[in-house]
């Protein structure tokens, strides 16, 4: 049987009958008889509760912790996940919702790490603290590779330990007084380190965070905010191929958007953690734009590429160019807080990104990256060929599923009941994101059949 033909027989047209399903497991009750013993009588003297004689600081809470809502999103995922295999120990779950990734960091990779390792064993080979931003070498390597020609040079770019550090770094850069404008929907650190810092007001059902531009990204507008009806804010979040709708914005959008920054004296926070999943010329990095090295700020990551999501290892460029509204350079400010708050991202990462970067870490990287866009591709033909509206996939390794008038927790929790599939409820990305679920494409080959988990339910047998 096919895959499209398999995953038929449990997922229809409809959401409400894809959903619907009454699938059950029976439990067999049991009667135990212990044999009878003596009986004591223990009398229990009640004691002050913990709560009523914890000892308190003095020190209060940050107020804008209290903003947040529930716990972060990916977390919550996890904790879920964890719970349904607790409720169902047998039962084999496929995760497609946090993005973290299941093929092995590539030989050619993993040895060099291994070698820098090993070295650090050595008188010759050891070393210590290095430089906060990085290794000349990667620097370098990194700004010859990704931006060929587009006048980015080694000490433009700061070696960190992954895109979400970098972007609580780059707020506290900014301070509590600025305003903001994200995509809605958009990956959630963007708006909950804002709120920690104090950006935002109180969060409102259906709205949003108070004093956050929320910019529409809708099926309708092409998953492009109208920046005409966009009011000006001092940063803005923008993330292209976006995660989670899977879009990616064209060259004449970005420069529509690079010139609204112009015109409103904003600079752009552009995360392109997913720019080699394009395989059109749609531009992979904000800077093939002229004159965005004045208005923005890049952030990036090998996390999604090499697979070194637990390896920890990305890059910031901000261009000399990028000016604050005194005329000081932003990079000297981005420089103090990466002294400050960073010691420099692992020696042996930075071997691994090294050897991601040498043409045979660059051919097994785009190995790697073909598997998951294959992936990709098949979720993205099962739900079209079953009625649903999908988006995404094309340039982006992300699945945008709309179930009109439903929750996006409620149909989190229902397919996790009835197909062991974990996904991500869209409204966790914005109000914007109400009413969809994000697919992952991490996960088995979904391609090969005999890797594919099969789940027995209260009828046929399913395989997704």
């Amino acid at each position: 049987m096919s895959e499209m033909n398999q995953l038929s027989t449990s997922i229809s047209s409809s959401p409400s009958a894809f959903l619907g399903q009454d699938h059950r497991f029976n439990v067999r009750r049991q009667n135990v008889s212990l044999p009878a013993k003596r009986s004591w009588i223990c009398k229990c003297v009640a004691t002050p509760s913990a709560e009523n004689t914890a000892y308190k600081t003095k020190v209060s809470r940050n107020e804008n912790m209290g903003k947040l809502q529930a716990g972060y999103l990916f977390p919550e995922i996890a904790r879920r996940r964890s719970a349904h295999m607790l409720k169902y120990p047998d039962a084999q779950v496929i995760s497609l919702g946090i993005g973290d990734t299941t093929e092995p960091i590539p030989e050619v990779i993993a040895s060099a790490m291994a070698k820098r390792s090993n070295s650090l064993a050595t008188i010759e080979g050891y070393s210590g603290y290095g430089a906060e931003q990085g290794e000349k070498l990667v620097r370098a390597t990194i700004a010859s590779t990704f931006y060929t020609n587009l006048g980015i040079e080694e000490d433009d770019v700061f070696i960190s330990d992954g895109a979400k550090s970098d972007i609580s770094r780059l707020q506290v850069l900014f301070g509590s007084d600025v305003t903001m404008a994200v995509q809605d929907p958009s990956y959630p650190a963007y708006v909950d380190s804002g709120v920690i810092m104090g950006q935002t007001g109180r969060y409102q059902n259906n709205v949003g965070y108070g004093n956050i531009e929320y910019m529409k990204c809708t099926p309708e507008n092409g998953f492009f905010p109208d920046l005409s009806s966009v009011s000006r804010t001092d940063v803005i979040f923008f993330c292209s191929p976006n995660n989670p709708t899977g879009s990616a914005a064209s060259r004449g959008q970005l420069t529509q958007l690079v010139q609204f920054a112009k015109d409103n004296g904003s600079i752009i926070i552009y995360d392109s953690a997913y720019a080699l999943y394009m395989s059109d010329d749609t531009p992979k990095s904000i800077f093939e734009i002229p004159g965005a090295k004045e208005v923005a700020i890049e952030i990036s990551s090998f996390s999604k590429y090499a697979g070194f999501t637990g390896v920890r290892l990305g890059w910031t460029v901000v261009p000399k160019e990028l000016q604050f509204s005194d005329g000081f350079p932003v990079a000297k400010d981005f420089n103090r807080i990466v002294c400050t708050c960073f010691n420099g991202a692992s020696n042996i990462a930075q071997a691994g990104g090294l050897a991601c970067l040498s043409p045979k870490g660059l051919e097994a990287m785009q190995e790697v990256i073909g598997f998951y866009k294959e992936n990709t591709r098949i979720i993205v033909d099962t739900f079209k060929s079953l009625g649903f509206n999908v988006y995404g996939g094309k340039n982006a390794p992300y699945v945008w599923v709309h179930f009109p008038g439903r929750s996006s927790w409620e149909v989190f929790e229902e397919i996790l009941e009835k197909t062991n599939v974990v996904t991500t409820p869209g409204s966790g990305f914005g109000p914007g994101g109400e009413g969809f679920i994000r697919s992952g494409f991490y996960g088995p080959n979904f391609a090969e059949n005999d890797k594919k988990p099969s789940f027995v339910l209260d009828g046929p047998e399913v395989q997704v």
